[in-house]
């Protein structure tokens, strides 16, 4: 745990006590902060007082006592309206900051020279943020990795100046640390999201505007419009600025052709790495995550060889392309994260000969904007509430079967693969649905699918030593 010292004597509120919350009230209570902490379930409550937070009803707190109320990300701080707490602190004008917050606060009172990277973007930051902590590790360096990938921060080591801290921020986790100040903040992309807790998207960019806004080195994706803007006005101040692109050469910067990766500086361009052959970074979305994390690597020092040692032994991240084994010549690869159609679309362009497993909880547009790729698929196997809805978009130019279940699609689609006899098949799930219908998210649905793929491949093994 990083122990809070910031507000050390003072009373602070906590609210939200999921997993971040909990490791905010214990890490301020550590640092010597006088906690409050409440939420709207009853049940977290009562699992705080029992691990030893102090917990007070906040409804009827004097808000004028806080020095500052610490706020769970999940908690909304504007739209589609405040919730009541940020009401109440607001009103008694009592600052309202996150855990990322203190953790920038935090680090510049103790440890100033820790490097700091944080991601963010609409999508890609979580591959991006583990595939930077895999480089700085494989290269020997002491990585604490969390943030909104999963681990709370403040529930890492704490601060020194020989730990490199790679943070992976949400737009709701920015909103909430005014004055975050990474030694490389990295902004993949901006495109549609979270409106209905930002309000538009001139908000929605102007807050992850913010990550890069105050890094000592800004690393900017411009293959967006939105993004490309921010780029140009971090240029236009004079500050440290790499831009990254994987669909044309960029001045300075780095940028992908084909399988490398090209840092330019003035002009003038040189190959620093290759990802050609490496599986868990297929695709131009991997390639932009790559050309992300090779751009912050280098600028904290690691060498070409470092990099490319480190990018080639890259296992990726469960559900997100994730290549689960080979039964044959048949690739099977878990892409359950997939959870809408702009999502499965990325996958959908990596491989050339796809048995696809799709299908759940649909979202707003179905897979209508798919259909250009509808050429890569043999077949496609549908299961849950969307099948039907698939199969009308489907009719007359892919075609299908209704699985209706994980089990079923998946054994299909693997007996059909194993008979074709096109090169490189690949049995792909990449749902482009919610999971809620038959799962409880998408990581169940991923499991299931890997479980099934591997107890198929050791029954293959089996049946070929017999």
């Amino acid at each position: 745990m990083i122990p809070v010292t910031v507000f050390a004597g003072r009373k602070v509120a906590v609210f939200g006590l999921g997993g971040s919350g909990l490791v905010t009230a214990k890490a301020l209570a550590a640092g010597g902060a006088d906690v409050s902490a409440f939420d709207d379930n009853a049940d977290s409550v009562a699992n705080a007082a029992a691990s030893g937070v102090t917990t007070e009803d906040l409804r009827n707190a004097d808000f004028s006592a806080f020095a500052a109320l610490v706020l769970a990300p999940g908690v909304p701080l504007t739209h589609p309206e405040p919730h009541w707490v940020v009401t109440k602190a607001k009103a008694a004008g009592v600052e309202i900051i996150g855990d990322i917050e203190l953790f920038c606060r935090e680090r510049r009172a103790i440890a100033p020279d820790a490097a700091l990277i944080a991601i963010t973007g609409t999508n890609g930051k979580s591959t991006t943020t583990a595939l930077i902590g895999h480089l700085f590790r494989t290269a020997g360096r002491d990585v604490q990795l969390g943030g909104n990938i999963g681990t709370a921060i403040l529930s890492l080591e704490p601060i020194t100046d020989d730990r490199v801290y790679v943070v992976e921020c949400s737009s709701f986790q920015i909103d909430l640390a005014p004055t975050i100040d990474p030694t490389v903040g990295i902004l993949l992309n901006v495109t549609e999201d979270h409106l209905d807790r930002h309000g538009s998207m001139e908000r929605y960019a102007a807050i992850k505007a913010r990550l890069v806004d105050g890094a000592a080195t800004a690393v900017v994706g411009v293959d967006d419009d939105w993004s490309a803007s921010i780029a140009a006005e971090i240029d236009r101040r004079g500050k440290p600025l790499e831009r990254i692109s994987v669909k044309r050469p960029v001045v300075d910067g780095f940028y992908v052709d084909k399988t490398d990766i090209f840092q330019a500086t003035d002009a003038s361009a040189r190959q620093v790495a290759d990802l050609a052959g490496i599986g868990s970074l297929r695709g131009a979305h991997n390639a932009q995550n790559a050309a992300a994390a090779v751009a912050a690597a280098s600028a904290l020092g690691l060498s070409d060889e470092m990099i490319q040692q480190g990018l080639a032994s890259f296992p990726g991240l469960a559900h997100r392309m994730e290549e689960v084994t080979r039964i044959g010549p048949v690739l099977f690869v878990n892409d359950s994260k997939a959870t809408n159609a702009d999502a499965a679309e990325k996958a959908l362009a990596s491989f050339d000969r796809i048995f696809w497993i799709l299908g759940g909880k649909a979202k707003t547009g179905g897979i209508d904007s798919l259909v250009p790729y509808f050429g890569k698929i043999a077949k496609a196997y549908l299961i849950g509430a969307a099948s039907e809805a698939f199969a009308a978009t489907l009719e007359g130019k892919v075609p299908y079967v209704m699985a209706g279940t994980m089990d079923r699609a998946v054994a299909l689609a693997a007996e059909d693969a194993a008979r074709d006899t096109e090169p490189e098949p690949v049995v792909l799930l990449s749902p482009a649905c919610a999971s809620f219908d038959q799962y409880r998210n998408f990581e169940k649905r991923g499991d299931h699918f890997r479980e099934l793929v591997l107890a198929r491949a050791g029954a293959d093994a089996i049946e070929e030593v017999r």
